[in-house]
């Protein structure tokens, strides 16, 4: 006789939210400070988050488009000065 209770989640789910959320906020921060580091962070998180099946995949989604507009922005600051470095 088996005394467990039914799982209604999977393991991994709670942690694929966690990474879902992260990579969304991490993604919207590398929009303005270390978009060099920041973006491509929020897209491998949001990556796995979507790989491990998250019960929050707009938030995922979310995360990769603003990884790659962090990375987006970096391309137009390098082609508009010709440096990695932000100058006001």
């Amino acid at each position: 006789m088996r005394l467990t209770a039914p799982a209604t989640r999977r393991p991994g789910t709670r942690d694929a939210d966690g990474m879902a959320v992260a990579s969304f906020i991490l993604g919207l921060l590398g929009l303005l400070v270390l978009n060099l580091v920041l973006g491509p962070i929020a897209i491998a998180l949001a990556g796995v988050a979507l790989w491990r099946g998250t019960a929050r995949p707009g938030r995922a989604v979310l995360g990769l488009a603003l990884g790659g507009a962090d990375l987006l922005v970096l391309v137009a600051l390098i082609q508009a000065d010709g440096t990695v470095s932000w100058s006001f």
